[in-house]
């Protein structure tokens, strides 16, 4: 299988009116996705934040749940929160797995071409270059992020007959994770 890791974006995303927003970090995705990640055997989640003060606080974050208080209280969420790793940009992610990796970008919009999330299964189940499944925060990742993405997988799909999608990014994840890496 190939090498699987996820990205969280802050900054370059959306606010609700489509405007290019920096958004802040928050204790529950950092926690959430790390630990979903790591249950479903991704190699790192990546935390991209470009304001020196919020990659602090999730270092703070991440440093309670594998040296402080966290750690010693709940030990069995150490080894998610230590494949965390918190970067300026998604340059720098992508050249701390080497320079050599697929983007996959997600989002609750559909697009005109988009990867089904069986067909990535497969795909992951080959050989090939590292993946990483960029995630966005507030109303989903900038056209600039999409545009360098090498797929763009289809969206979490609502049942419900109006349509209603709006899944916190921590829960999309760990959907998209399950459909990804579950068992089936």
């Amino acid at each position: 299988m190939r090498r699987l890791v996820a990205a969280l974006v802050h900054y370059p995303v959306l606010d609700r009116q489509g405007a290019i927003v920096t958004t802040a970090i928050t204790n529950l995705d950092l926690h959430d996705i790390a630990r979903s990640a790591h249950t479903y055997g991704l190699s790192e989640f990546f935390v991209i934040h470009p304001v020196a003060a919020q990659r602090e606080l999730a270092s703070r974050v991440r440093e309670h749940w594998t040296e402080g208080s966290g750690a010693r209280r709940i030990p069995d969420r150490t080894p998610a929160m230590r494949g965390v790793t918190i970067v300026e940009t998604l340059d720098d992610a992508v050249r701390a797995l080497g320079g050599n990796v697929e983007l996959w970008t997600t989002s609750a919009q559909p697009r005109e071409r988009s990867l089904s999330h069986a067909e990535a299964r497969v795909r992951l189940a080959g050989e090939g270059a590292p993946v990483m499944l960029v995630f966005g925060t507030g109303w989903g990742l900038a056209e600039a992020v999409c545009a360098r993405a090498d797929e763009h997988l289809e969206p979490i799909a609502s049942l419900r007959p109006d349509g209603y999608n709006h899944l916190s990014v921590r829960a999309a994840a760990a959907i998209l994770f399950d459909r990804l890496c579950g068992a089936r």
